[in-house]
């Protein structure tokens, strides 16, 4: 899978330039750039089947738990939400903060609320920093689901800059396929995670 942009939303104190969030960046880098399609591919091809419907579009489930199966490896906590704060994947760091990140497999409001969740979290003291991860506008046209996407979520950017976040990070990361090709099967609701690795 190709990583497109990452936006640095917010970025304050000694943690943005600290080798804890150039460790952790790097892994959720890789992750992203773990996931492959077909399964034994090198690459995230993906079948350009538009639609809503049953039998029709890409599953995005499958995708995210490639993502974190990759992460997991790297010692995230990507265990069925049961980190301390429910994120997708978390990592404490030796300082005891942590990092929450979220895949985005729902709506644009769920975006909204990923990122909510993170400077809830950031004001109560519990996380360092916080990452969110969803498809572009050119990727989710492929998606079975209204997934969120990069270039919806965009506007909101400025909202978010003025958030008084005094130490810590603040990431977006947009993703998308390295190619389309009719003759790859779509990628079903359900099908197991660890084949897309």
């Amino acid at each position: 899978m190709k990583l497109t942009k990452t936006e640095i939303i917010l970025a304050k104190g000694a943690f943005a330039n600290s080798p804890d969030w150039s460790t952790c960046r790097n892994e959720i880098e890789t992750a992203i750039k773990a996931v492959v399609w077909p399964q034994g591919s090198d690459r995230f091809i993906i079948c350009p089947d538009r639609g809503r419907g049953r039998g029709v579009g890409n599953g995005v489930v499958p995708i995210k738990l490639a993502f974190l199966e990759s992460l997991r490896v790297s010692g995230w906590n990507t265990e069925e939400r049961k980190n301390p704060l429910r994120f997708d994947a978390f990592k404490e760091l030796p300082n005891g903060k942590g990092i929450g990140l979220e895949w985005e497999t729902g709506n644009i409001s769920s975006s909204h609320r990923s990122v909510n969740r993170i400077l809830r979290a950031h004001l109560d003291g519990l996380l360092i920093a916080g990452a969110l991860v969803l498809p572009t506008r050119n990727m989710y046209q492929y998606l079975t689901d209204r997934v969120g996407n990069y270039e919806e979520i965009e506007s909101y950017f400025p909202v978010w800059r003025i958030y008084p976040w005094k130490e810590g990070v603040l990431a977006i990361f947009a993703v998308e396929h390295d190619s389309t090709d009719e003759s790859v099967p779509r990628i079903e609701k359900g099908t197991d995670g660890r084949a897309l690795l």
